[in-house]
């Protein structure tokens, strides 16, 4: 009988070795095999804590209609990425959190609402629409970010306004508005919350700004002719 084969023994290590890279080989093709991570996606008007416009002004209507333009957002801050600093000007962005939409997008509903809600305008209108109009309302996204520079978390949110006469294209008020809200944890769900907070509040100053400016753009009414 024929003794079976065997290897020698400097074979050995080798087998083990190649064992061994077909084995890291399988492990790292795992996070390719494995199913992907579906991000969670977030709103700014969503759940119990969602945007709320602010109570309508006590202020007097006024005849004037406003156009609101489809707000702008800065570079950074114009996709549905999730932005969040742990150093200031170095951006950074959750993996698996995103917003649902673009924050400019999500915003334009909600500037409607409540500047509409401030009584000053007899009509509130977003673009595009074939509506006319007395003032447009332009607006532009500067920051919306979730801040770990201490504990808690905060999230600040910035815009700047433009309100604009229709008729001559002039610019007849302009304002940056900016808040800070603290996060209740320190994840991109805290940050959500925060950035609700952060938004209803420039909302509000926004609505207050808007109704003001159409005050001191109505027509003031022909004085009543005097009785002969």
């Amino acid at each position: 009988m024929k003794p079976r084969p065997t290897c020698a023994p400097g074979w050995r290590p080798v087998g083990a070795a190649l064992a061994l890279l077909l084995l890291g080989a399988c492990g790292a093709l795992k996070p390719l095999l494995a199913p992907a991570t579906h991000p969670k996606s977030y709103a700014l008007a969503e759940g119990p804590d969602a945007v709320t416009p602010p109570a309508p002004a006590p202020a007097a209507m006024t005849a004037l209609t406003l156009i609101v333009s489809p707000p702008h957002a800065a570079s950074g801050f114009d996709s549905q990425r999730m932005v969040y600093l742990r150093r200031a000007d170095e951006l950074q962005y959750f993996a698996y959190n995103e917003w649902i939409d673009t924050p400019s997008r999500m915003l334009a509903p909600l500037i409607v609402s409540a500047v509409n809600a401030s009584g000053a305008f007899r009509a509130v209108v977003q673009t595009p629409s074939p509506a006319t109009g007395d003032l447009r309302l332009d607006a532009e996204i500067l920051r919306l970010q979730q801040e770990f520079f201490d504990s808690p978390s905060k999230v600040r949110f910035t815009l700047r306004a433009y309100i604009v006469d229709v008729t001559t294209r002039r610019v007849v008020a302009t304002r940056e508005f900016e808040a800070l809200a603290a996060a209740p944890s320190e994840d991109a769900r805290g940050g959500v919350t925060a950035a609700h907070a952060a938004v209803r509040s420039v909302l509000k100053e926004l609505a207050e700004f808007c109704a003001q400016t159409a005050r001191q753009s109505s027509p003031r009414a022909a004085p009543a002719p005097v009785a002969r």
